[in-house]
């Protein structure tokens, strides 16, 4: 009985009270209490991680532009993505047994 009175007996002072209740309304209850800043640290460690995504895809994209203002460049993209040719060639595509799509590989 003694060790529960021990313990209790700082919260018959008013002031202690006083700064328990402005602790748990700072922390819980106020408008910039640690839960919304935490939320917010989140949000902002989010976006962080984003922004460096986009730098990578901005630097990435900067590279394949660069590459496509040669003429080397756009004739290399012309013949491997839209199968383009010269009039004077003849353009054979060789696929792989595992590069075709079939029933298999779906499931």
């Amino acid at each position: 009985m003694t060790f529960k009175i021990k313990y209790l007996k700082p919260l018959k002072n008013p002031f202690v009270l006083i700064l328990l209740g402005f602790a748990v309304w700072m922390l819980f209850f106020d408008a910039n209490s640690w839960l919304i800043h935490h939320e917010l640290n989140t949000d902002i460690e989010e976006l962080e991680d984003e922004k460096e995504y986009y730098k990578k895809e901005i630097a990435k994209d900067k590279k394949a532009i660069k590459a496509l203002s040669t003429e080397e460049g756009l004739e290399k993209l012309a013949r491997e993505k839209y199968y383009m040719k010269k009039a004077n060639e003849e353009i054979y595509i060789i696929e792989y047994e595992d590069s075709l799509k079939t029933q298999s590989n779906h499931d």
